[in-house]
């Protein structure tokens, strides 16, 4: 039932329900208050209308005592047994008929419901003991509190009412900046050109809580941005290999009749092909890494070693058509030191360097790649001897889709994502890539911390 109910409701019902008990325990400790102050007072108006009689008998015992006044309630006996005053009512003369003289105080009831507090005394003389009694009625009192309890009652009402009013009022206000929060994102999406939610001027939970979901929307923007980008870049990427592979597979049909043609048109195919692949594989490891849907796996410095080395000869075969040399060096390097990055993701890591090196570096030029650790870093260092890039161009070397001028890569057909996987793969363990001109050549490095 409660969970029906707006926030403002429920924190105004249990303000209320918590308001109601302090009240009834508060109205209640007030009205027993007051009920002890009354009954003390008739209990010491009781033992005011004995005072004058034991002071009659203290100073003369053998004498008659006085009449009591007007609504007076007295008993008084003298020592020989005598009773020279009697003004109590029947109910209460039979209870101390009989009765040694006692100090006492006590509450009764007589036959019509009416309560007295009883107050007994036992005045020693030189005759003797004097016993005496006096009593007063407690109907005033029970009107008086049956007075105070009507207040109480209204009173309370009143509070409660006017507690659960700024209960009320103080959730309203409270809960405002959540309405309009809640009003803002309901325009986020109905293109509205404002897709912050609104902060609350004051430092309190509710700002800090539109700051937070405003970081996430502004994460959200700017992963969704990416995406759009991503997918009008690999669009644009993908529509030349395709449109290539179409009239290669089209000029292929026209030379069914010469094998030797026929076999020249199914290899450009399939280096087209290929290279649509590369983009595909390129593309979908670069979302799965950057949506961090990819395993976390870790390696050793020494499998890390080891697939430096295979890159190494990967890149060697594939320089030989340009005679290009490939050099590397090593540094002694902590065997049991573990990094958060996979061996074969390092050597795709690596493969890429190499390759956009080898492929950016002249005829018999050369490209030195070296590995060690230094400050509890594994570092990685690829460099050429090539034509470098465009100073204006190495703040967005590694982003997607990007390409130095003809200099550098135009010629061999990259897609743009080699870079950018190198990046996102140092980025994911935790490191960072950099690239630099070395005037003349390229310098790409990567650093690696350890876990």
């Amino acid at each position: 039932m409660l969970s029906r109910l707006s926030i403002r409701s429920r924190i105004t019902l249990g303000s209320l329900a918590v308001a109601v008990v302090l009240l009834l325990a508060a109205l209640l400790v007030v009205r027993a208050q007051v009920s002890t102050v009354l009954a003390s007072a008739d209990a010491s108006l009781a033992q005011s209308d004995l005072e004058s009689f034991e002071k009659d008998v203290t100073a003369n015992p053998d004498e008659t005592v006085d009449e009591p006044g007007s609504g007076i309630l007295v008993y008084v006996r003298s020592p020989d047994g005598t009773v020279q005053a009697n003004t109590l009512p029947r109910d209460i003369l039979e209870q101390i008929l009989g009765r040694d003289a006692t100090d006492e105080q006590y509450m009764t009831t007589d036959d019509e419901e009416r309560t007295f507090v009883v107050v007994g005394r036992a005045v020693q003389t030189s005759a003797g003991t004097w016993a005496m009694w006096s009593a007063r009625s407690t109907s005033s009192n029970e009107v008086a509190l049956r007075g105070l309890d009507g207040v109480l009652v209204v009173g309370g009402l009143v509070l409660l009412l006017g507690f659960g009013a700024a209960s009320w009022l103080l959730a309203t206000a409270a809960l405002r900046p959540v309405s309009a929060m809640r009003r803002r994102a309901e325009q986020l999406g109905e293109g509205a050109t404002d897709t912050q939610l609104p902060v609350g001027r004051t430092q309190d939970e509710l700002s800090e809580l539109a700051t937070t979901l405003n970081s996430f929307l502004s994460r959200v923007q700017a992963a969704s941005a990416r995406e759009k980008q991503m997918v009008s870049d690999a669009a644009h990427e993908l529509r030349t290999p395709l449109a290539v592979l179409r009239t290669q597979l089209e000029l292929a049909h026209n030379d069914f009749g010469d094998a030797d043609a026929l076999a020249r048109q199914v290899r450009a195919a399939e280096v087209s092909v290929d290279r649509l692949a590369s983009l595909a594989s390129n593309l979908l490891e670069l979302s799965r890494i950057e949506s961090h849907e990819a395993a976390v796996s870790t390696a050793t410095a020494t499998a890390l070693t080891d697939e430096f080395m295979g890159s190494v000869d990967r890149a060697r075969m594939l320089a030989l058509p340009k005679s290009v040399s490939v050099e590397f060096s090593l540094s002694p390097v902590d065997d049991d030191a573990e990094y958060r990055i996979g061996a074969q993701a390092f050597g795709r890591l690596v493969d890429n360097l190499l390759t956009n090196a080898i492929n950016a570096v002249p005829n018999a030029g050369t490209v030195n790649a070296t590995l060690g650790q230094a400050d509890g870093r594994l570092r990685l260092a690829v460099s050429d001897d090539g034509p470098g890039m465009p100073d204006d161009f190495v703040p967005v070397a590694f982003e997607r889709f990007t390409r130095p001028d003809a200099s550098r890569a135009t010629s061999t057909g990259g897609s743009g994502l080699g870079l950018a996987l190198v990046r996102a793969l140092a980025r994911e363990a935790g490191g960072e890539a950099m690239a630099e001109n070395t005037h003349p050549g390229l310098r790409m490095t990567v650093s690696l911390p350890k876990m």
